[in-house]
């Protein structure tokens, strides 16, 4: 029927419009425990893998039926509303649409949510690997220093001079070395870049 509004069009206004809530109320005797985490370790995954956390009215990209679905069944098996929906995502998700996967959450009370759905894989080894330099200064300097080293040694040999020494390679290394940061401190102020610890839960454009 026209105008006809279902229980998964109630849900989407649910996440559109929703807000930080204290608690659900859930039968703990039903909950999958693998499922509940505590703040500080959702925390932690954001940092790892350069996430955030936020209320779902911010999400900009798709909601999958199978989302939905999971909403709709965890409401019918706890007999309940779940309000106060959250959900883990890269910062780009926050803005518009990507083909990137997302974690949706709902609160438990004291700090504890309970995760409602996943759909892909966000959380795969190498993301994290590849936004590890972003987890603070000394992790970028390292790395900064690895590059350096590494672009160093494919320096051609006797590109500069006949005879190689210790000298001139660390000479070369310090070169590349400023090289490459400048280009990591021009990248990550034009485009107003910010550590992993700095914007896991932050309204605020600085991805």
């Amino acid at each position: 029927m026209k105008g006809h509004i279902t229980a998964q069009d109630r849900i989407k206004d649910k996440l559109i419009s929703s807000h930080e809530s204290g608690s659900n109320t859930f039968n703990f005797d039903l909950l999958e425990t693998h499922r509940i985490y505590h703040l500080e370790h959702i925390k932690k995954i954001c940092i790892d893998y350069r996430l955030r956390f936020l209320d779902s009215r911010f999400f900009k990209g798709e909601l999958p039926a199978c989302a939905l679905s999971a909403i709709q069944e965890l409401d019918s098996i706890h007999n309940t509303d779940l309000q106060g929906f959250k959900i883990m995502a890269p910062s780009k998700l926050f803005k518009l649409k990507d083909k990137d996967d997302p974690l949706l959450f709902v609160p438990m009370g004291n700090n504890y949510f309970y995760l409602v759905h996943q759909w892909g894989n966000d959380l795969h080894p190498l993301r994290k690997w590849l936004v590890w330099p972003f987890k603070g200064m000394v992790n970028l300097v390292l790395f900064t220093v690895l590059m350096s080293y590494l672009v160093t040694l494919l320096v051609p040999d006797g590109l500069f001079s006949k005879n190689n020494t210790t000298a001139e390679f660390w000479i070369i290394f310090f070169f590349m070395f400023k090289w490459i940061a400048a280009v990591i401190i021009f990248y990550g102020f034009a485009l107003g870049k910010n550590f992993n610890p700095a914007i896991w839960n932050s309204k605020y454009f600085n991805p």
